[in-house]
């Protein structure tokens, strides 16, 4: 008879929980090979980190070596440039003391000549001959005065602080255009591909087949009630939004009077009035008879040094900033910081409503040319 204690725990048979075990041990293995992919992947991350930092580290020195030796040209110039300037006041000093010597020395040689004629006559015995050449005599010859001559040496004093003050003034311009040139170049990797989002269109606008270009048809075309449309501005968003890392789009104005451009929240109001600012939503830069500008409580006016061709705009979601570029001239125009943006950020473009036959131009989302 089998004691008590040992029929009160049930029999599992041998095979059964072997099943069991070795499904436990399939687990435990896929759970082993997940973390493994997991730290593979990892270590697939920090590769890839190192990789885009020594390329980084890479494009830093080509950047600073671009600079330093454009920057070592300009000061080559400018020291060919004094050197030719102190050149040339010495050889004008030098000709004005060998002009001066030449006359000096004819001088000299009359008044030899006069001398020899004095001293001749006074030795003649002819009193009629005499007083008939002495008459001759009584004018001297035509030379100036000559108590006092003087040839004035170039002064420096001056020239080099002068020149140093030019120098400085041309290395600050040409330190801000190679920094905006290397600064352009860096933004436009981070190129992102949009298209503009036809439910969002003012019922004026016309756009693309391909969705890249929008301009004003002058009539309101009868469409269907959509939240997401503006009604009351002539804008268009893009279909596509970002959250989070830096983008980056160039948008070409060439030939427009007036256009706004930029960046613009999801939830900004579509259907009324409104301040184009950060604080309703929207970092916009734009264009019209009164020249260029930040859209700002206070609009903010930026110089402009010839008529715009092609305008980017950068985005670093993260940092808060909204940065936007001359790209033909490779200039920066202006960068908004600190700025605070909650939900998705979506590219804005605006035609204005114009009766302006000159302003049908399009707005065009282009493609980056690295060569710019």
């Amino acid at each position: 008879m089998i004691p008590n204690h040992l029929t009160s725990h049930p029999v599992v048979p041998l095979k059964e929980e072997y099943q069991v075990k070795m499904a436990q041990l399939g687990k435990m293995e896929a759970e082993v090979q997940q973390m493994i992919q997991e730290r593979q992947n990892n270590i697939q991350e920090i590769k890839d980190t190192v990789k885009r930092s020594k390329a980084d580290a890479d494009r830093e020195k080509a950047d600073g070596v671009q600079v330093l030796t454009a920057l070592m040209r300009c000061i080559e110039k400018w020291q060919d440039d004094l050197n030719q300037m102190i050149k040339e006041r010495l050889k004008s000093t030098e000709r004005q003391a060998e002009d001066l010597i030449k006359e000096l020395e004819q001088e000299i040689e009359d008044l030899t000549n006069r001398s020899s004629e004095v001293k001749q006559l006074s030795h003649t015995k002819d009193h009629l001959h005499f007083l008939q050449a002495f008459r001759s005599l009584k004018d001297p010859p035509p030379t100036g005065d000559r108590t006092t001559v003087e040839v004035r040496p170039p002064s420096y004093v001056g020239t080099l602080r002068r020149s140093l003050g030019q120098l400085e003034e041309t290395l600050n311009m040409e330190m801000k255009k190679l920094h905006d040139d290397v600064e352009l170049k860096r933004v436009q990797q981070y190129e992102v591909d949009v298209t503009l989002d036809p439910d969002t269109a003012h019922p004026r606008l016309i756009l693309s087949g391909d969705g890249k270009q929008v301009h004003d048809g002058g009539v309101a075309k009868k469409l269907p009630d959509n939240p997401k449309r503006f009604t009351y501005y002539a804008c268009v968003l893009t279909r596509q939004s970002f959250s989070s890392g830096r983008f980056y789009f160039e948008v070409q104005v060439k030939d427009k009077t007036v256009w706004f451009l930029g960046v613009a929240r999801e939830s900004i109001n579509r259907k009324g009035g409104t301040t184009f600012t950060p604080g309703t939503g929207y970092w916009i830069l734009s264009y019209d008879k009164g020249g260029l500008s930040f859209r700002d409580i206070h609009r903010i006016r930026l110089p402009l040094r010839a008529e715009l061709q092609k305008v980017g705009v950068f985005v670093d979601y993260d940092e808060g900033l909204v940065s936007f570029y001359d790209v033909e001239a490779r200039v920066h125009l202006y960068s908004a910081t600190g700025c605070t943006f909650s939900g998705p950020l979506y590219p804005f473009l605006s035609t204005w409503l114009t009766a302006d036959s000159k302003n049908s131009a399009p707005l065009i989302i282009s493609p980056v040319n690295q060569t710019d």
